[in-house]
This record gives structure tokens, sequence and C-alpha cells, in this order.
């Protein structure tokens, strides 16, 4: 089979397609033939070796964490899925390996595909829907009326924040640059402000939590922006950023919040239902698979809005 496949870190073009073999599966995996494969920013901060403290440095590795594709095989301790179905998924966030002909996985990292939706769509949701899911109800519990900023909304974290954050009831600012601003307001931002004209660190209002999906708005600037008891969050963790932001929690009220990803099996079953329940899920560009270096160079430059997948079949 065609797996991505790397040998020391870099830029895009450590990346190469490369036959392999087959991966066997254990009694309680399964054998996914992928469809789709989503990008995503930690995919680059892996391959360029800026997360060696996370993802190890033993070589070869794999790219690519969520996926779609049709179950091949089945084990004999799987119980919830069969031979045709199909499902998306993820594999360990770290380690990657999903831009393949065929994945192992285990049944606790999947869900069935909704039929509403297709199989470039169901790639493109497990990693940012569910940081989304963890960012919005977990980390910020974002509730009715709660004023939110999300600073790089038209991202693929950004894309689904928007939507949860107005599904929760709150009045959501949305910042992005001016190619984003009809998506935003399409998913549902009550205010869309375009950060080449509106510095953000000077905004008068003050909000119960701000969401910088950017990387680029630091701590010190958003609380200024925060109301007295309020949360800040980030994402992209760095060892440093995590003391950071323990100790700043331990005296203050307005804290900040930094998302690790914890996969689970219930938030992939909320997001096929949020699916079903007209959760916009806009894929941007789509590449083939012998394109892969031009997919990761043109995504993180910033050149795709929403997402971008990769075809495998």
């Amino acid at each position: 089979m065609r797996k991505v496949v790397y040998d020391q870190f870099g830029d895009e073009q450590v990346l190469a397609v490369r036959e392999q073999p087959t991966p066997a599966i254990e009694k309680n995996q399964l054998l996914i033939e992928v469809k789709a494969v989503s990008l995503n920013p930690l995919d680059w901060k892996v391959y360029r070796g800026e997360m060696k403290l996370m993802s190890g440095s033993k070589f070869p590795k794999g790219v690519g964490i969520d996926f779609s594709g049709v179950v091949a095989q089945a084990g004999p301790g799987v119980t919830r899925f069969r031979v045709g179905d199909a499902v998306f998924g993820l594999l360990e966030v770290f380690k990657g390996g999903a831009l393949a002909d065929y994945v192992a996985v285990t049944e606790a990292n999947l869900a069935l595909k909704p039929a509403s939706i297709s199989f470039e769509q169901a790639a493109a949701l497990p990693v940012t829907g569910l940081a989304a899911l963890q960012i919005v109800d977990q980390l910020a519990a974002v509730g009715k009326g709660d004023e939110v900023l999300i600073n790089g909304a038209t991202g693929g974290v950004g894309m689904f924040a928007v939507q949860l954050a107005k599904r929760r009831g709150a009045q959501v600012t949305a910042v992005t640059g001016p190619a984003g601003a009809t998506a935003a307001a399409a998913w549902g931002a009550d205010t869309v402000l375009d950060y080449t004209r509106q510095d953000v660190a000077q905004l008068p209002q003050r909000f119960n939590t701000i969401i910088d999906l950017s990387d680029k708005l630091s701590f010190a600037a958003a609380k200024k922006l925060l109301k007295p008891r309020a949360t800040f969050v980030s994402t992209l963790p760095s060892p440093l950023g995590l003391v950071l932001s323990f100790l700043r929690n331990l005296f203050s009220t307005k804290k900040h919040r930094i998302l690790i990803l914890k996969p689970t099996t219930e938030g992939l079953n909320t997001l096929a239902t949020l699916a079903q329940d007209q959760l916009q899920i806009p894929v941007e560009k789509v590449y083939p698979l012998v394109n892969v270096r031009q997919a990761y160079q043109e995504t993180s430059q910033g050149k795709v809005k929403g997402k971008a997948v990769v075809v495998l079949s």
C-alpha cells in the first residue's frame, strides 16, 4: 500500500509517498480502507520537529491524524462495526500515519459516518471538531449570554467553535481576515472583525471567553480584554506554555487554559450527531495523494481557509 512517511524533521520536502506493508490487525482492531485524510496545523508542527517531546525522534514517521474510510477487516473482539461500514476517526495525535491506503485502529477511535456528509467532510471532523467541543464545552464552559471572542475564526477549529458557541447561546465576535468575513457570518458570528482594519488588542468590549486559534494573541494582550472572571484559551501546547499557564492560574481569576486534545468515543459520536443536525463542514480544497507536499505547503502558509483534505481513492 501507499503511505506518506519521512525520515528526518524538516519542511514539506521531507515527505515522501512510499510502498509499505498493509498493517495487520489485532483482535480488537479494524483495518480501514482510507478514503480521505484531513490536514491539521499539528501535522506540520510534528514533522518540522517542533513537538519532539510529544512525538519522539524515532524514524520513519507517518503523517496525518484524522481520516474517513470503509471497514475492510474487523478483529474478533470488535463489537460496534462490521465490514463495509463507512466510518471516520483518528489515530494517536502525536504519531499520526493516517495518510496511507489502509490504517489499523481500535473501535474506540471510530464513529459511523453519517450518510448525509461526504468522506471528505467526515475526514475534516475529528481533530478540529473535537478540539472545538473541548474548548467550548470544557475549557471555557461557554453558556447562554456569554460574550465570546474567537481570534482566527475561519481556520479548521474556528469554523466549528463559532457554530458551537452559537449553539450554546453565546454572543460571538469572530476575528478573521477580509477573505473570511462572509464565511464567519454564515457560521453564525454576531460580529465579524477584520484584523487588517481593527487592532483586536484595542477593542473597548470585554469578554467572558477569548479563544485564540491564530497563535498570535498573547495572554498579556488578551487579559486586558477579559472580564474580571473570564477564560483565555490557546492551542498548540508547549512545555513552557503549560508551566506559565499553571502559575498564572494560581493567582488570577482570569484563567489561561491550553488545549491538549483528548479524543473520546463520546466526542466522535457527538460530532456525528451534530453533522446530522446541520453542522456546516466546509471543505475548501481537496488534493490527490501525489500532491501531498503542495497540500501541506499551501495549508501551512494559510492559503486555504476552512479545511483541506487529501483523497486516497
